[in-house]
């Protein structure tokens, strides 16, 4: 932070914002193993609120290393640095009245926890994608388990980096046993129950 820059205190508010948009604006973290499903039900919840009218945007793990963390690896440490990066993008989109919804596998709770931090309390929703290990490995649609498994990829999480599931998540979805849309109508109903949505 630098200290010789002072904060610009904006007319146009949050809070008129979200009147505007006849919705508050949050950030839903879809944090799980790799295959778990969390960009799948990031993008199908999207979608079903983009047809209600609501401001969102998805931040997926993949895009972001694509440009904002382009210069980052999987490192810890690279890891804490995309996640904190994330997390001030997501506070900025919460002060433009945005739903955010963030898709990364987001392996370690101090991080995830950091990123709520950043926030108003309540304004950080954690969703646990909670898929075993063996079925995300079955579906390997990026054939990153093989690779990690011959040893290809170091510091796989799952494999040979731990994920710390998460112990107070705001909403846990079985991406094992539901279907995509009953992932989605789990994810809505929490959205209505914490008077997100207009």
């Amino acid at each position: 932070m630098s200290h010789s820059t002072i904060w610009h205190h904006a007319t146009v508010t949050r809070d008129r914002r979200s009147r505007q948009n006849n919705h508050r604006s949050v950030v839903l973290w879809f944090s799980g193993l790799s295959g778990a499903g969390k960009s799948t039900l990031a993008h199908a919840v999207e979608e079903q609120l983009h047809l209600q009218g609501c401001k969102t945007f998805v931040m997926d793990g993949d895009n972001v290393r694509h440009g904002l963390s382009g210069d980052l690896g999987f490192s810890d440490a690279d890891r804490k640095e995309n996640l904190r990066r994330v997390g001030e993008v997501s506070k900025l989109f919460i002060e433009a009245g945005v739903i955010i919804l963030a898709a990364f596998i987001s392996p370690f709770r101090e991080d995830r926890e950091k990123v709520r931090g950043l926030v108003p309390h309540g304004d950080f929703l954690e969703i646990y994608v909670n898929c075993p290990l063996e079925v995300c490995e079955s579906r390997d649609l990026k054939g990153l388990y093989k690779r990690a498994r011959a040893g290809e990829i170091t510091a796989f999480t799952g494999i040979s980096s731990p994920y710390e599931p998460p112990e107070k998540a705001e909403l846990s979805v079985d991406t094992e046993r539901l279907t995509l849309e009953e992932s989605v109508a789990l994810v809505l109903q929490m959205l209505v129950e914490r008077d997100i949505l207009g």
